[in-house]
């Protein structure tokens, strides 16, 4: 088989790829990204260039590539692909018949904008985080009082995040920054976990929870157990999201209450560690997807995982470089 994972310069993508050799799949790996310095370009079995996706040429280079490769699957590896490639899964699908893997327009906006994920599982009695946008802070605050949280509706890893311990602060937040949440602080560094999920046909089949501890906004230390409370919690979550595969739940106890802050619609960046402790969420899903295997919850592996950094190598004459009709329109 072959699959065709993008974002090759990113963590989410990087992970993807490494899910895919840890596998029993013997899949072709095809990978892609704008920048030939990305190191997940040299990890494959074939590497292209192709636009960022808020480029106009982002799907016409897509198609090409897949019209050439002829990919069973497709798998985006950064955020920003994830609307563009949501709105044309079916059109993809059925122009290419490469199978895509990711959820729909409705589902991805949920967990793109952490204002409309606060209001999804407020709207559901799940565990939510009280929040509210700018003009509302007053209620927020006799509700929930000081610290409170502010970060972007739509944004990534740490960037934005502030601690307000004042009103003054919180004034001065709002007015420096648009397009903010406010949010309750809710739990502490020692609380916070990360987990996956596998839904099909609206209902989880599989979870994997795991403490973490963070460094700029990633996790860098994990702690994997079976955690059996926390994951029917998220699974409850998962049901209701109704993903198409893969999603990522970032939460915090809170006086023993899992409130889930962040949503991704997507495979996550510690997609990698998981493997593991058994839980190999990417064979898992194309696994299924392609043969029709049912998606089975695996055991989970108590393990602590330290992730470290290590180097790709780039020789003279093997840099990546694109076509030439590209690098003309460059």
């Amino acid at each position: 088989m072959k699959v065709f994972v993008t974002g090759a310069g990113a963590l989410l993508g990087q992970g993807i790829i490494r899910a895919l050799r840890r596998s029993t799949l013997n899949a072709r790996i095809i990978v892609g990204d704008p920048s030939p310095l990305s190191a997940g370009l040299y990890w494959g079995d074939a590497a292209h260039l192709i636009p960022m996706a808020k480029d106009p040429a982002y799907l016409e280079r897509l198609g090409e590539l897949l019209r050439a490769e002829r990919p069973d699957i497709l798998i985006p590896g950064t955020d920003v692909e994830l609307p563009i490639l949501s709105a044309n899964r079916e059109a993809i699908e059925t122009t290419y018949g490469t199978r895509v893997i990711i959820s729909s327009p409705h589902v991805v906006s949920i967990a793109n904008d952490k204002w409309l994920t606060s209001e999804f599982l407020r709207e559901r009695g799940l565990g939510f985080v009280p929040s509210c946008l700018p003009g509302d802070e007053e209620v927020l605050i006799e509700e929930c009082g000081f610290p409170l949280i502010v970060k972007p509706r739509i944004g990534a890893r740490s960037i934005g995040f502030g601690i307000m311990r004042d009103r003054d602060q919180l004034k001065r937040a709002i007015a420096e920054q648009p397009g903010i949440v406010i949010q309750k602080y809710v739990g502490s560094e020692a609380s916070e976990y990360t987990a996956g999920t596998l839904t099909f046909d609206g209902k989880c089949r599989a979870t994997i929870v795991m403490r973490r501890d963070l460094r700029d906004g990633n996790t860098y230390r994990a702690f994997a157990e079976p955690f059996p409370a926390l994951s029917r919690a998220m699974a409850q979550a998962a049901d209701a999201l109704g993903a198409y595969g893969p999603a990522n739940f970032q939460f915090r106890l809170d006086e023993g209450v899992p409130r889930i802050f962040e949503i991704n619609a997507r495979f996550s960046g510690t997609t990698a560690v998981r493997i593991h402790a058994g839980f190999n969420e990417v064979e898992m899903c194309i696994r299924h997807l392609l043969f029709g295997k049912p998606v089975e919850q695996p055991e989970i592996m108590p393990v602590t995982i330290l992730r470290h950094w290590s180097e790709t190598v780039v020789r003279p004459g093997e840099l990546i470089t694109a076509p030439e009709r590209l690098q003309e329109e460059v």
